[in-house]
């Protein structure tokens, strides 16, 4: 009981250090891929009972954080402050984790820079409060590894069991652990990284076990759905459409600047290398002692834990967002940290520096396009479509409008927290050239455009980022949005609603049905107007 109340102090700590930073955010409504997929779900689930969801196209994750979000709907309502207090605990569960893992690799002092570090960070913070399924996989996973790594193998086989049922990909850790104690059995262990010789059943089990419940779940899946892993567009897009060698090379290079570079995380690892070349120091309570080092095996460990993210997550996940990493950049933040401390002098002032360019990277966009959920733009994007569904509720309430996903939820799903009344919509894929040229062929179907920046578009680029966006657009699906004006001149419409935060936008477009009628008549999809029309909007656009 006396190890365990320690852990319970930290996470009741972490809580309450979370939740303060966290109260201005916790009443927003929800965010992207919140509202388009996991609280819709965890929705269904509160209404229907059903663990798949009824009302979207089911995805295939396991459903423990859905569920999870539901039991909280029915113990204290169904509010966005209750989600979002709710995921704090996930995120106070995964820096406990943090502690732990550092406090038992090291040391104290190197727990508590590693899990500021981590609680800090951008991505980490951003995430801390949002229903996405990976930080809660993140929390069991980590936990998981704190536990294997304290030699106790009934209980992080339970809880890599439910890892899996927060996240399927969290059967990366307990694979790679398995397969990595096995792994030494054929080669001779006089190695300083090889791991203690075990029972054979305790890495087979750490195998089978999470992969037997994973399996059950998509057994079950399959039995209600006739799909294995989610509907057949979610499938190609995350899983088959994936595996081109060229596009498999570059999301390995994008995984790898998630783990050592991104949202500034490249100050801390520059920082780390460099204090390589420095000497250890002493110990303050004995000169003739260095101070000590995280144990090769363990920091071996860290290393196969965090390239299996970066090799498995290279090849599945369309997105390559930076978020389903978070089980692996902890352990690297804990690896420099624990470099920092062991060699240089002033190891906490750098510490803090870190943390100071983790908070700049949260309010500041960084030079290239990004995920707006990895800092505090998923906030701008947020209040600029609240914003948005104002207007039209108190101007065009029952206007037909033409937007793209995810508004169509937030104007169709009114317990999404954006209006009260559900608007009719006209979907298109988004705000490009070649959906804007459909719209423009017959813009009776709509009566208000709602157009907004789906992508963060930084103000100028070197060359060398514009050679990687083209890649971008190639090879993962991005797409430039067009401007407001332009829009607004392709659909013989006007602007009567325009905002901008930090380089994103939220316009709405009202289309004169008179002027309209002459200047866009319905036409043909093979009309060659339609080629006219997407060689002027192209046209419209400066090059970058």
């Amino acid at each position: 009981m006396r190890s365990r109340l320690p852990s319970i102090f930290v996470f009741a700590l972490i809580f309450c250090a979370l939740f303060l930073a966290h109260a201005p955010l916790l009443r927003l409504p929800y965010y992207w891929d919140e509202a388009g997929y996991y609280i819709p779900a965890a929705h269904d689930l509160l209404t229907t009972g059903s663990v798949i969801p009824q009302t979207i196209p089911s995805n295939a994750h396991p459903p423990l954080v859905m569920a999870y979000l539901a039991l909280w709907w029915k113990l204290s309502g169904f509010t966005p402050a209750v989600t979002r207090t709710a995921m704090l605990l996930f995120a106070a569960l995964a820096l406990t984790a943090v502690f732990r893992i550092a406090r038992s690799a090291l040391n104290t002092e190197v727990a508590i820079a590693a899990t500021l570090c981590t609680g800090l960070y951008p991505v980490f913070f951003a995430q801390s409060s949002m229903a996405h399924v990976d930080l809660a996989a993140a929390a069991f996973g980590l936990w998981g590894l704190a536990l294997f790594l304290e030699d106790r193998r009934v209980a992080s086989l339970i809880v890599f069991s439910a890892a899996v049922l927060a996240k399927e990909t969290a059967i990366i850790v307990p694979a790679v652990l398995a397969l990595w104690e096995l792994g030494w059995r054929i080669f001779p262990r006089d190695s300083t990284i090889a791991p203690r010789q075990r029972p054979l059943w305790e890495p087979v089990a750490l195998l089978v076990i999470p992969g037997a419940v994973l399996s059950a779940w998509f057994a079950y899946h399959y039995h209600r759905t006739g799909f294995v892993f989610g509907n057949p567009e979610y499938f190609r897009y995350n899983v088959s459409g994936t595996l081109h060698p060229v596009r498999i090379f570059l999301a390995s290079l994008r995984r790898l600047w998630q783990a050592t570079g991104y949202m500034n995380l490249f100050v801390l690892t520059i920082a780390g290398a460099l204090a390589v070349m420095f000497p250890p120091r002493p110990e303050p309570r004995d000169a003739a002692e260095a101070r000590p080092r995280i144990a090769p095996g363990v920091q071996a460990i860290f290393a196969v834990v965090i390239l299996a993210h970066v090799s498995a997550l290279s090849l599945i996940g369309g997105a390559v967002l930076a978020r389903y990493m978070l089980t692996a950049v902890p352990l690297v933040i804990i690896l420099m940290v624990s470099t920092l401390r062991r060699r240089v002098r002033g190891w906490w002032l750098v510490v803090l520096a870190v943390c100071a360019a983790f908070v700049f990277g949260l309010f500041a966009n960084p030079p290239y396009r990004f995920a707006m959920e990895d800092n505090l733009a998923y906030r701008d994007y947020v209040l600029l479509h609240r914003g948005a569904a104002d207007f039209l509720t108190a101007h065009y309430p029952r206007s037909r409008v033409l937007t793209a996903w995810p508004a169509t939820d937030e104007l169709g799903k009114p317990y999404l927290g954006y209006l009260k009344a559900a608007v009719p919509v006209v979907p298109v894929e988004n705000f490009s050239v070649q959906p804007m040229v459909g719209a423009a062929r017959d813009p009776s179907l709509f009566d208000v455009a709602y157009v907004f920046s789906t992508k963060y578009e930084p103000p100028s680029q070197p060359a060398l980022l514009r050679w990687w966006e083209r890649m971008q657009e190639k090879y993962f699906d991005h797409h430039r949005d067009l401007p407001p004006d332009v829009i607004a001149r392709a659909l013989g419409g006007r602007i009567v609603w325009h905002q901008e935060r930090k380089g994103q936008w939220a316009a709405i477009l009202v289309v004169d049905r008179a002027e309209d009628a002459k200047l866009h008549p319905p036409r043909s999809h093979g009309d060659k107007e339609d080629t006219k029309v997407s060689v002027d909007l192209r046209a419209s656009v400066s090059p970058r």
